[in-house]
């Protein structure tokens, strides 16, 4: 069955595998042995366990499930393929052994792709392959579809982020992706809860789009005939969290953002937000990184990743450069010699031909030098911290310098992949931020903050000192698994629908 059916094919001419395929679950029917109606198997061992605990488990009766991959018929006898969530084994079927009629059912109606479940005892082939010796053979679903021939495989990236349920079967290397990103989240979790953090849920409905400069996906409530928003953040229903003395907060969770698509962004993503009262910036600084190292331990293995081809150290302290001195070093531009001199930063910039905006003050420019200037420099992890107050609406500012505040962003392998603050707790600071913003999205700009009343309320009653942190978990599942796109560590991403 090498060829990916078996069986019934003298009536195959001019019939597909798909219609043939529909012949044999018909057959099987009418014969009372229709496989959908089975709804459990008692399986007892996974194949990666088999190999692990070969040693004692050799001669011992186990029953395995899964999906045929190959099969290779010798008349009387053959050896299958058979793949579960942990690896492919192989199993060794003889007519003798299985019993007649089930072995004439296997070459009659079973096809590569069905689900079975095998019991039988484990032995080492003459070639040394570790195997499943079958006495007893059942079908549990049959595959009414061919898999791709295996030797080209599912190689159409389109069709895999379509299809991941056709990825995940053909391509092994997709599935180790996914534990890991698995084996990630737990890490992150396990790092916070001892720490004591409280892991909550927030709406993903909100009346109003804060937490973030980007523009939301609208949606209406029927009942109460308003708009409503699907979250662009979660910051600031965790800090009123804070607020509420709850002081150790974090959420992982998907964010939903309008906007475009390309291998670094999806329109709805997944991120942590973790914010603890009595702490600032640098607290958060030392919590990132020991959350990204000890990310790449449990995935990888190892604190050297390899990325695209680059290593990443992630074993020794990440640099932590002030955005002033990022940006000059790489264009020799000292913003801090002429602070909120909005004249000389445009001239900086038309020198560097960087296109502004009409509204562009002193700090809008230095952050966009950075951006085209800096960004793509960082290849190990960094710390860029000491933004301009113009770019960020939620964050306290430097005492002594006013026109900058206490923010950071971490970059690895010239990626911004989180986000931190020392918290605004100043209601009226915070109220006036939310003013200029209105200003700005009042001149045309979607993505600028909207007032957000109740929050400013919470903050009237008090709000300690807080460090906050967002990071985009995809964005370093991406890194600690060396792929490329987004779209290879989602499971489903967004994808234009076909038109046909």
């Amino acid at each position: 069955m090498s060829d990916g059916t078996t069986g019934m094919t003298e009536n195959a001419e001019n019939k597909s595998e798909a219609e043939i395929r529909r012949e044999k679950l018909n057959a099987l029917q009418k014969a009372g042995k229709d496989p959908f109606y089975i709804t459990t198997c008692p399986h007892d061992k996974s194949a990666q366990e088999i190999k692990d605990d070969f040693a004692e488990l050799e001669n011992k009766d186990v029953c395995i499930a899964g999906r045929i991959t190959g099969w290779r018929d010798m008349g009387k006898a053959g050896f299958m393929d058979l793949a579960d969530r942990s690896g492919r084994i192989q199993v060794y079927m003889k007519i003798d052994q299985v019993g007649e009629e089930s072995y004439t059912d296997l070459k009659t109606y079973w096809d590569v792709g069905d689900i079975i479940s095998v019991k039988g005892y484990v032995f080492k082939t003459r070639r040394g392959e570790i195997s499943v010796h079958a006495k007893e053979i059942g079908l549990l679903s049959k595959s009414l579809l061919p898999l791709p021939e295996k030797f080209h495989g599912l190689k159409d990236t389109d069709l895999r982020y379509r299809q991941r349920y056709l990825d995940l079967i053909m391509n092994p290397e997709v599935r180790d992706t996914f534990i890991k990103r698995s084996n990630i989240i737990k890490t992150i979790r396990g790092v916070l809860d001892d720490r004591k953090y409280i892991e909550v849920e927030t709406p993903v409905l909100n009346t109003i789009p804060g937490g973030a400069a980007a523009r939301p996906f609208v949606t209406h409530h029927n009942t109460l005939d308003i708009d409503m928003y699907l979250r662009i953040a979660t910051e600031l229903h965790l800090k009123r969290l804070i607020v509420g003395g709850m002081e150790r907060v974090y959420e992982i969770g998907r964010i939903f953002r309008n906007e475009g698509m390309d291998v670094k962004h999806n329109p709805e993503f997944t991120t942590i937000e973790l914010y603890e009262a009595y702490t600032d910036y640098r607290g958060m600084m030392d919590l990132t990184e020991r959350l990204v190292r000890e990310s790449a331990l449990a995935a990888c293995g190892t604190d050297k990743v390899t990325y695209q081809g680059e290593e990443l150290d992630f074993s020794t302290p990440f640099a932590r450069v002030t955005m002033n001195d990022a940006i000059q070093k790489y264009t020799g531009i000292d913003f801090l010699s002429f602070k909120g001199d909005t004249a000389r930063a445009k001239q900086e910039a038309e020198n560097l031909k960087l296109e502004l905006k009409p509204t562009d003050t002193w700090g809008d420019i230095m952050a966009r030098v950075f951006d085209e200037k800096v960004e793509d420099k960082l290849l190990q992890p960094t710390f860029i911290y000491d933004y301009p107050v113009e770019v960020s609406p939620l964050t306290k500012r430097k005492r002594g310098t006013p026109e900058l505040v206490e923010r950071f962003e971490l970059f690895i392998a010239r990626c911004e992949l989180a986000n931190a603050y020392s918290e605004l707790n100043d209601p009226i600071d915070q109220r006036g931020r939310f003013v200029h913003q209105m200003e700005l999205r009042a001149s045309g700009d979607e993505e600028a903050n909207m007032i957000d009343e109740d929050f400013i309320t919470a903050l009237e009653y008090g709000m300690p000192p807080t460090g906050g942190m967002g990071m985009g978990i995809d964005r370093l599942v991406m890194l600690l698994t060396d792929s490329a796109s987004i779209r290879d560590v989602l499971l489903f991403p967004t994808m234009k629908p076909r038109e046909d």
